[in-house]
């Protein structure tokens, strides 16, 4: 065997069992770049003589073009597995479902989708809605709404106290939200109507109570409001509220040191079947929230006149309510963020409430 035959036996062996293209590269450099094995040979025609030229130039310039030729070959099938190899990654299984928007996929919190339900149905009524600061002071808080220091009342409230400040006075997180109450007579004029949708915080903690809750304040202020508008502003929020089209209210005396007389209010409901709550129907009954006559006190500390001004308010649970409208039996799951729960529980967020529309659909 010559050495033309054994050099292209050789190349031609290392370009079959090039890797890949940077390998197959090199393979090619070292054959035909400026001083590769073949490039040398063929600078070598010059120096022969004819008859020499006319035997080895045909048998040098047949190994590169045979070197030449398997180069492109390894090439082509070089890049014929990289495409494989990139396809197998890179392959899409288009039997899966289409995955949603993110309009599709996410969810309102029940709460917010309360509310919202709240000033629809508020709203249709001719109320607006207002609201106040987390942090409040005592005053607000208590004295403006006829606690007076050291009166037992206060001692329902088991509330979050900050440190003292450079004057010795100790603000707080809002028990209710009736400080709105106060804060809107002072800056408003009767008539009022308005309704305080908002968060509220006291030390207390179990599968219904929760140290933040939810709560709604109304309050209607006139020169005529009477306990008969205020029964039927109810019963009209508890109808629609509830999506049903009539139920039973009765109210029991009670005490709150804001109204005078104070009133507990309990709707009709059926509670037969286990784990359900069903509204105007059935002949059990369901305390659902308080309410009663703006004290005179509490006027005055609004800046208005008892004789001349009277009002009723009301509050309630937002968090109760939606657990009883929507079957959630634990109120702590509200505040756990558990994605799954939200999935479930959740609205979608076109859902938007409407009288006209639905509440709930």
């Amino acid at each position: 065997m010559s050495d033309l035959e054994t050099l292209s036996r050789s190349i031609l062996d290392e370009i079959g069992q090039a890797p890949d293209e940077p390998a197959l590269e090199m393979i090619r450099v070292a054959a035909l770049g400026k001083k590769g094995s073949v490039s040398e040979l063929l600078k070598t025609l010059g120096s022969m003589t004819p008859e020499e030229r006319q035997v080895k130039g045909p048998a040098i310039n047949g190994l590169k073009s045979r070197v030449t030729e398997a180069l492109a070959g390894r090439r082509a099938e070089l890049r014929d597995v990289a495409v494989a190899v990139r396809l197998a990654a890179e392959k899409v299984d288009v039997t899966l479902p289409v995955r949603q928007s993110p309009a599709e996929r996410g969810r309102i919190h029940p709460i917010s989708q309360v509310i919202d339900e709240i000033a629809a149905i508020f709203g249709d009524l001719g109320f607006s809605i207002a609201e106040g600061p987390d942090i409040e002071t005592d005053y607000y808080n208590f004295t403006a709404l006829n606690f007076p220091e050291g009166h037992p009342a206060r001692e329902m409230h088991d509330t979050f106290f900050f440190n003292p400040d450079e004057k010795g006075e100790r603000k707080l997180l809002r028990t209710h939200t009736s400080p709105v109450q106060i804060r809107t007579m002072e800056a408003q004029k009767p008539p009022i109507r308005i309704v305080i949708p908002g968060k509220t915080y006291r030390q207390d903690s179990d599968a219904t109570h929760s140290p933040m809750f939810h709560q709604l304040e109304g309050l209607v202020v006139d020169r005529t409001a009477t306990v008969a508008n205020m029964k039927w502003v109810l019963e009209e929020f508890c109808k629609a509220f509830f999506e049903v089209p009539s139920v039973g209210m009765r109210f029991r005396p009670s005490f709150f040191p804001f109204t005078e007389p104070s009133l507990e209010v309990d709707i009709q409901c059926d509670r037969s079947r286990p784990g359900e709550v069903r509204f105007g129907e059935g002949s059990d009954w369901m305390e659902i929230l308080g309410c009663g006559m703006v004290h005179p006190n509490v006027l005055r500390f609004g800046g208005l006149d008892p004789d001349e001004y009277q009002g009723f308010a009301w509050g309630m649970g937002i968090d109760r309510i939606a657990m009883l409208k929507y079957g959630m039996p634990d109120l702590r799951a509200f505040f756990d963020a558990d994605v799954r729960w939200l999935s479930h529980y959740g609205f979608r967020p076109l859902d938007i409430p409407t009288l006209f529309g639905g509440l709930s659909t």
